[in-house]
């Protein structure tokens, strides 16, 4: 029987290059306004007087920049690679995930006009009104369909476990947004929230924490589960032990959201519930990053020279620190120290500097020369410029936010002999500065990294060509 293969099925890179040109311009534009809000933290009046410049107005941008606009267009650019090569077949509805781009495009366009507008719902990482709601849910439910539409016509028995983690972020994300984001509109860009008062903060924080637990990790875990085993030339460490992290993960991560909630008005039980769910939640999270990392046992030495495989790798370091640190921030006594201070800030970052940002750029640049059809980036000397600018970055950032936090606490809640307070919250202030002039300094470093990155991303894209890699000979049979 002839195959069918005379002319080849030929897989649908098109939205990948284009989320993944527009995940590297958005992560400079999100780092920017990053280090704006931060400068403007150690020098207030660098918002000019102008209302739409001020700290209130440009964080959430940030945060929905650097998340949904950067992390998002990574996740949407990676996830479509992979699940092509993983089943081995084209894309499913090549339209509906032409309109996931440009949906999401205007969706973040939306959101840098909206937020510093004024325009916002109030609740952590879900500001954007809901106009914009549902244009989001449009575009989720059209990337649901792509993806489990491919899973489904895949031409393998086979699941690969990126696909799994992929999937899980798609599906819990979807559930999150629409729950958290039930509203009821009181005009174009106004509206309330369907629920009240403590159940209010506890949906929003059974969203938030979610956010950052499948859209901030579950989808990133994919990238780490593809990419580092295809950049180091090794199989997974272990199979079995990605299932068990997959299953654990999935499971205990949605009862972690009321740690964000000790000492309020949250029923003692829930702060509880969620304190020993975040406990638990660090051994799936260790075991995930042990399979990354001893994927590369007998590889080690490729560290030395692959910039890219350091990136894939250096993240998954702050994978374990972050998820060591979370776990023991929800315990109780331990909260009671670092809550409202900047050691959260610190902790944050330390997962989206060093985490989110290391992952999503290693991915970047082993997917960039795939795409344009090119043997490797422009410049790997720029990848090894670009990793020691940012993991020096992060480390100065999240230092200075280590010891600001814990400072913060302590002078907080140090008393006299009378119970008087020791210090006026304006002294722990001016403690502070020096700690957010050195976060500013992280921040460049930083965000100078990802312009780096951007250079180099823009010369390989014009120096090579768009291409779409052919499915496999031996799968496109009739």
């Amino acid at each position: 029987m002839k195959s069918s293969n005379t002319q080849a099925a030929l897989y649908n890179d098109t939205v990948v290059r284009q989320f993944s040109i527009m995940a590297v311009v958005w992560g400079v534009v999100g780092m920017l306004v990053g280090v704006v809000i931060a400068s403007q933290l150690a020098w207030p009046e660098l918002n000019f007087g102008i209302p739409w410049l001020s700290y209130g107005r440009l964080r959430p941008l940030h945060t929905n920049a650097v998340i949904f606009a950067f992390g998002g267009c990574a996740l949407f650019a990676t996830s479509y690679y992979v699940v092509q090569r993983t089943c081995q077949t084209r894309l499913f509805a090549a339209p509906l995930a032409a309109f996931t781009f440009w949906g999401w495009q205007l969706v973040i366009l939306a959101a840098a006009i909206s937020l510093p507008l004024g325009y916002t719902t109030g609740k952590e990482y879900a500001e954007l009104e809901w106009p914009i709601d549902i244009l989001i849910t449009l575009v989720w439910v059209s990337y649901t369909i792509v993806f489990f539409g491919t899973v489904g016509t895949r031409k393998v028995k086979h699941i690969y476990v990126a696909n799994w983690f992929y999937g899980a972020f798609i599906l819990a994300v979807a559930i999150l947004h629409l729950v958290n984001s039930a509203e009821v509109p009181a005009g174009f860009m106004k509206s309330y929230s369907a629920y009240a008062g403590v159940q209010d903060a506890m949906v929003q924080w059974w969203y938030g924490h979610n956010a950052v637990g499948f859209f901030l990790t579950a989808g990133f875990l994919g990238m780490m589960y593809y990419f580092i085993p295809k950049q180091a030339g090794r199989p997974v460490y272990s199979y079995r032990l990605s299932i068990v992290h997959f299953w654990a993960l999935i499971f205990t991560y949605m009862w972690a959201g009321p740690h964000h909630l000790h000492y309020t008005a949250l029923p003692d039980w829930t702060q509880s519930v969620g304190m020993v769910f975040s406990l638990i939640l660090l051994a799936p999270s260790w075991g995930g990053m042990i399979n990354g990392i001893m994927t590369l046992s007998g590889a080690w030495h490729k560290l030395r020279d692959d910039p890219v495989l350091r990136f894939l790798i250096v993240s998954l370091s702050f994978y374990g620190m972050s998820t060591f640190e979370g776990p023991m921030m929800s315990i109780k006594t331990v909260n009671a120290l670092s809550h409202y201070t900047d050691w959260t800030v610190g902790h944050v970052h330390s997962g989206a500097l060093g985490w989110v940002g290391l992952i999503s750029m290693g991915s970047l640049y082993y997917l960039v020369p795939r795409l344009f059809g090119q043997k490797s980036m422009y410049s790997v000397k720029a990848i090894e410029v670009h990793f020691w600018t940012a993991t020096i970055g992060i480390v100065l950032y999240i230092a200075a936010m280590w010891i600001a936090g814990v400072m913060q606490g302590l002078m907080w809640r140090a008393i006299n002999p009378d119970g008087t307070l020791t210090y006026t919250f304006v002294e722990s202030v001016k403690a502070t500065f020096p700690f957010y002039v050195i976060r500013v300094a992280g921040g460049l470093l930083y965000l100078g990294g990802m312009i780096v990155m951007a250079w180099n991303v823009w010369m390989t894209a014009i120096s090579g060509r768009s291409v779409d890699t052919a499915v496999p000979a031996v799968t496109a049979h009739a």
